[in-house]
């Protein structure tokens, strides 16, 4: 019996050759926003490796957007150079090239993870970061600056600016980052939004943000190529965001024109109580798309190649996403095609190895 993760999936103009996408992940690498080789290997080795869908790293619109200050960034137009060599790596190996935009509000300004974590001082390198509202993620954290209109309306331009040059790097899918507690996220949680103006309060006003972002990426983005957005489908956190409020957003989405919902959940504030266990974020995927109607990514503690056959199978989810366990298998398509049974192509470097 032919496999279902290795079935191809039509989005738009776009064919990926199987549902296995490499999720985004911060690799703190880079300097002034620019991509290297580290990313080249990192990136390239997971096309080569199989995956038919290779997301870049959560890329930076805005130097104060960033979450460390090595981040990847593309904000200004020398950043493209790098990654269109990357893309075009990844395009050689028969896989597409993504990318996912974002802002990490008051996330930002963070050390990497091997460096602690917290907050980088001013005069260390960091900078005073913005979000909804005057609140920190930490109580024991110089707050954030409140964004006022012209601070939103920056934002929202610097999303435009940055699809621009991802069009012109030769990136074929994008994804807008709206989850994991960073800016947007922010703005459609209650627990981290307190504005009263027209971005706070109301279901409505929290998620106008979010929808004026995929408008102004819309404005510049190829129409014929897919647009994803990731969402934290809760917050698991009494008064937070959840999955009802999800479902909405994820209507809307599709009405707006976006064709993925790329299902994830957390992040908003640092007393979250997660309930975790394999696949513990896939039942929101499939409520989103069966309710909804719209293609969804499940990730979340996917670890197994008959674990990830079994999410396509049962059509919880039309493309099943893999960060950790990619890190520590960059042939993750090529080892779970094995394991299903599933002939695939493999690079002709490797052809010997196959088994």
């Amino acid at each position: 019996m032919s496999s279902k993760l290795f079935s191809p999936l039509q989005i738009k103009s776009i064919t990926l050759k199987n549902r296995i996408a490499i999720s985004p992940m911060c690799q703190y690498s880079a300097t002034d926003g620019f991509a290297n080789d580290w990313h080249l290997v990192h990136l390239g080795s997971r096309a080569s490796g199989g995956a038919g869908l290779i997301i870049q790293e959560a890329t930076s619109v805005s130097p104060e957007g960033r979450i460390s200050p090595e981040d990847l960034g593309l904000w200004k137009d020398e950043q493209m150079d790098k990654m269109k060599i990357i893309n075009q790596f990844i395009i050689s190996q028969n896989s597409v090239p993504g990318i996912q935009l974002a802002h990490a509000g008051r996330k930002a300004s963070a050390a990497s993870p091997w460096n602690g974590g917290r907050k980088v001082p001013i005069d260390q390198g960091g900078w005073d970061t913005v979000a909804p509202s005057a609140v920190g993620y930490h109580d024991n954290e110089k707050p954030p600056i409140e964004l006022d209109k012209t601070g939103i309306q920056k934002v929202v331009s610097d999303f435009k600016s940055a699809t621009k040059r991802a069009v012109e790097a030769g990136f074929q899918v994008m994804e807008i980052h709206a989850a994991h507690g960073y800016l947007m996220h922010q703005f459609l949680s209650p627990l981290s939004n307190f504005r009263t103006d027209e971005y706070g309060g109301s279901f409505e006003n929290r998620i106008r943000l979010t929808l004026e972002v995929v408008e102004a990426v819309q404005s510049k983005w190829t129409k014929d190529l897919p647009l994803f957005v990731r969402i934290s489908a809760t917050d698991w956190a009494e008064g937070g965001w959840n999955i009802e409020e999800s479902v909405q957003l994820s209507k809307i989405l599709k009405e707006k024109g976006v064709d993925l919902i790329d299902v994830s959940s957390g992040g908003a504030v640092s007393y979250q109580q997660i309930l975790l266990e394999p696949g513990y974020q896939v039942p929101f995927a499939e409520q989103i798309k069966k309710e909804i109607g719209i293609m969804t990514g499940a990730v979340g503690l996917i670890t197994e190649a008959t674990q990830a056959e079994e999410i396509i199978v049962s059509g919880k989810a039309d493309l099943v996403l893999f960060a950790r366990e990619s890190l520590r298998n960059p042939n993750l398509g090529l080892t779970f095609a094995t394991a299903l049974n599933a002939d695939v192509s493999w690079p002709k470097q490797y052809d010997r190895a196959k088994i």
